[in-house]
């Protein structure tokens, strides 16, 4: 079989290859190309492009790289045509990947998505494209499904991913030595993996620090992106340790987290977190007239309800960052209510291995 597979982002790429490296435990003859990018080329796939080449975020800057992204759009589709694969696999990235799905399926592919656009939080009649365009949906949230379903779309529940990352990872024994870490208390600080989210973390998270004098921050950085984003830390002679995130995770006491699948990660590691989030001033006026949800953060969408505290724009500044970090490690009742929350999300999402789950169920689509 032949799967065409389409990733963005590094956290869509991780859950890819994940998805790639199941598909060829139980078709090992499967031929994976397609879009992602260093994860999923390492588990097997043949990439024709990389998504580093056409990373965006927000409003205003997708509208202002929108010709890099046609181009892009017009490499993938010329190479799905001319690959002729049995199936398109589309991994989350949903507005490049909801242009494949409908250009996939006029063109008679079969179209599958794994990681679903998050149309419950915006413009939610997007469903019935996704109800024309793709076959089938495998989504990682537990109330998606029945939202789904309410708009005709094929959707199972597979489970979360991120616990596919957890099940496999195991602590470094030496981490403190490795990095030249003091045992003071860490306080991690995840200000995300595109370039726009870490310019426009690092200051604030930065400029709060000096107020925490008896713990060490340390900035999880991501390899990939340009070491100067991190300067502003070193400078600070805050401690950046790259993609060891869930080793930083594991020896934290508490964590500034930019809001995305980092938050859940957090939470599943049961560590207290204040999460933030900022972008220009334009992309976040037409987010909040579009967004629909009451909360940006996995951790309290899925928990329904306030478990964490959301820092958004204009709050998320210095003096209600430090007022918020020092409440999650000074308050134990505090600390108490959210590892308590923590605990109810991990049972909403039970324990399922999300990426077998899709790779049983696309085969058996196809046999």
């Amino acid at each position: 079989m032949k799967y065409y597979i389409i990733s963005g982002e590094r956290s869509g790429d991780l859950h890819a290859s994940n998805l790639i490296k199941a598909l060829l435990k139980i078709d090992p003859s499967a031929e994976i190309v397609g879009m992602g990018g260093d994860f999923s080329e390492k588990a097997g796939q043949k990439l024709t492009v990389h998504y580093q080449e056409i990373a965006l975020m927000g409003f205003l800057e997708v509208i202002l790289g929108f010709r890099k992204v046609l181009k892009y759009l017009s490499i993938v589709k010329n190479d799905i045509l001319a690959q002729k694969p049995d199936i398109v696999l589309l991994v989350d990235f949903g507005g490049f990947n909801m242009k494949i799905a409908k250009f996939a399926k006029l063109n008679g592919f079969r179209v599958h998505y794994y990681i679903p656009p998050k149309v419950w939080a915006w413009n939610q009649k997007r469903a019935l494209k996704i109800q024309k365009y793709v076959d089938q949906v495998y989504c990682i949230l537990p109330f998606e499904v029945d939202f789904f379903k309410k708009y005709g779309v094929n959707a199972t529940y597979v489970g979360n991913p991120l616990l596919d990352e957890l099940n496999g990872f195991s602590p470094h024994e030496f981490f403190y030595q490795k990095n030249e870490l003091s045992y003071q208390p860490i306080i991690a600080l995840l200000p995300g993996s595109r370039k726009q989210e870490v310019m426009n973390m690092m200051r604030i998270m930065v400029d709060m620090v000096s107020q925490f004098p008896n713990a060490q921050f340390v900035v999880a950085g991501v390899k990939n992106l340009p070491k100067v984003l991190y300067q502003l830390a070193e400078e600070a002679g805050i401690k950046v340790i790259f993609d060891q995130t869930y080793d930083l995770l594991h020896y934290s006491t508490a964590a500034i987290v930019t809001s995305g699948t980092a938050t859940l990660e957090t939470a599943l590691f049961r560590v207290p977190q204040v999460v933030v989030y900022k972008t220009s001033s334009l992309s976040y006026a037409i987010a909040k007239r579009l967004i629909s949800v009451p909360y940006i953060s996995l951790v309290n969408l899925i928990g329904e309800r306030e478990i964490v505290k959301e820092l958004i724009q204009e709050d998320f500044n210095k003096e209600h960052l430090s007022t918020e970090l020092n409440k999650t490690l000074s308050n134990s009742v505090y600390r108490g209510n959210m590892l308590q929350g923590y605990d109810e999300i991990k049972g909403k999402i039970g324990n399922q291995e999300a990426s077998i789950e899709t790779a049983k169920l696309v085969l058996k689509s196809l046999s």
